[in-house]
């Protein structure tokens, strides 16, 4: 990476902080071209009730909306540590986006596609790839060919395939990434791993990214800020991998005298419980407050309290 001038922001808190204005856009827009694979031009950081935490509302939480200059919405958020029904929320996610920017009275032809773009900083399941893409297709079950749907507009038949028009789903599996970065896309997997940027990058959003995401150009407030969310965040990942272990072998255990299954679902549950807690007696034991406790671990602040 060079020297430490040449040292990185994280994107995670970027994408919260510093990509949210509209003169780091440029950055965004590169990132969003690589991972959608089109130009993007963002026209407005979207700021509405699906971008908040709320107690009742436990699968919503987007780190950033955008619209696109096609009038689509975009969501993309950064996970750091695993969550159960992690496929449900990003579902949710796109289901609010959708339903929150079409008002009454219009028809819904006014409906945008949602693209919703998760980075995912641990192993959601099998796979060998490092980025998969999910999308609505229509496939003959005799034939195998592709449904195209015929509509009238403006007096003239168009043809659309259901892809024009349902959510598309891009999951970026970090970790799993281990290849030399050559291509604009893994020159983006490999910042978003290990903050590097080749300083002769021609990556879309990269060379920008080089200039404005540099740590040593954010004031001490900010970097002080940013070094706390950092060791929040190794926190949460050295806690959780000690639960998760604990709760597995408690899952093996259990599962010999009642079940296999049934132990080892036990024994995840308890093991992600008992995590939760550990996590925010550690930051309250690093130095956090009880409130940046509750934003770090998804906790209330009541619920902070109670286990301080």
């Amino acid at each position: 990476m060079g020297g430490l001038k040449d040292r990185y922001i994280r994107f995670d808190w970027a994408i919260k902080r510093l990509l949210r204005q509209k003169a780091n856009f440029d950055v965004l827009e590169g990132f969003l071209t690589v991972f959608i694979g089109e130009e993007v031009k963002i026209v407005e950081i979207l700021e509405s009730e699906g971008n908040q935490q709320t107690p009742d509302d436990k699968f919503n939480r987007v780190d950033i909306k955008a619209r696109n200059s096609k009038g689509e919405i975009i969501l993309v958020e950064v996970q750091n540590t695993s969550e159960l029904y992690y496929l449900e929320r990003i579902l949710y996610g796109v289901a609010k986006a959708i339903t929150e920017h079409i008002h009454l009275g219009d028809t819904y032809k006014e409906v945008k596609k949602v693209y919703s773009i998760s980075i995912l900083y641990f192993d959601i399941g099998k796979g060998a790839d490092y980025l998969y893409v999910g999308q609505n297709k229509f496939i003959g079950v005799h034939t195998n060919d592709q449904l195209v749907i015929t509509a009238k507009e403006k007096g003239a038949l168009v043809q659309k395939s259901p892809a024009e028009i349902f959510p598309e789903y891009i999951l970026v599996r970090v970790n799993e990434f281990d290849k030399v970065a050559v291509t604009p896309l893994e020159e983006w997997v490999a910042y978003l791993k290990s903050g590097v940027i080749k300083e002769n990058t021609t990556a879309p959003g990269l060379q920008e990214a080089r200039k404005k995401l540099q740590y040593y150009s954010m004031t001490d407030a900010e970097r002080y800020a940013y070094d706390e969310h950092l060791n929040a965040v190794m926190i949460q990942n050295d806690v959780l991998g000690n639960a998760r272990e604990e709760g597995l072998a408690e899952g093996r255990a259990e599962g010999r005298a009642e079940g296999l299954t049934q132990g080892l679902t036990q024994g995840r549950a308890e093991g992600r419980a008992e995590a939760k807690k550990d996590i925010v007696k550690s930051m309250l034991s690093n130095g956090l407050s009880v409130e940046q406790a509750a934003k770090y671990s998804g906790l209330t602040v009541e619920e902070v309290e109670s286990i301080k």
